[in-house]
C-alpha cells in the first residue's frame, strides 16, 4: 500500500483538494485499495475546520466526491506514517522539514515535482483563484499517480 500525505499551510485548500482529487483519480483507475490518503497543515490556524467553500464549490463543478474532513496538523510521526509527503509550495517545504527535522528516504516533495513543470501551486486564500488551483492539482496528482503505477 502507498501511503500518501499532501500538506499545505492550513489543510482546508490545497492539500484537502490534492486528497480529494487524488482519492478520485486512484478510484476511478481501481487501484483504491493499494492507496491511503490524506492531508494535513503544517500550522495550527484552521485546526477542526472543514475544507474551504472555494474548494468544496471547484471540486463539485468537477464532479468529484468531497470526503468528510476536518483540518489536523502534521506531526513528526507521519515521516514515519506515510510514504510520500507532498507539499504545495516552498513555504510548506521548508515548514515541513521543520517538523520532521531531516528527510533520510527521501519522502518529501511537491507536487508539482510531478509533472514537467515544477514549481509552486499558489494558494487560493489569497488568490481567490480555484480554478488555477485545480488545474495544477490536478496536473500534480495525474503526474503522480503515473509515477507511482509505471
Amino acid at each position: 500500500m502507498t501511503r500518501i500525505l499532501f500538506i499545505c499551510h492550513g489543510n482546508i485548500c490545497r492539500s484537502t483538494m490534492a486528497q480529494f482529487v487524488m482519492t478520485d483519480l486512484v478510484n476511478k483507475a481501481g487501484l483504491s485499495e493499494k492507496f491511503y490518503i490524506d492531508s494535513k497543515a503544517t500550522s495550527t490556524e484552521e485546526i477542526g475546520n472543514p475544507p474551504h467553500h472555494g474548494t468544496v464549490n471547484k471540486l463539485r463543478q468537477m464532479n468529484i466526491p468531497v470526503l468528510k474532513h476536518r483540518a489536523s496538523q502534521m506531526t513528526k510521526a507521519d515521516y514515519d506514517n506515510f510514504d510520500l509527503i507532498i507539499g504545495m509550495d516552498e513555504w510548506n517545504y521548508r515548514n515541513i522539514m521543520g517538523i520532521i527535522k531531516n528527510d533520510p528516504d527521501q519522502k518529501v516533495s511537491l507536487l508539482l515535482d510531478y509533472t514537467n513543470r515544477p514549481g509552486q501551486i499558489a494558494d487560493p486564500w489569497y488568490t481567490g483563484n480555484f480554478d488555477q488551483t485545480f488545474t495544477d492539482v490536478m496536473e500534480g496528482c495525474q503526474g503522480l499517480l503515473n509515477k507511482i503505477i509505471s
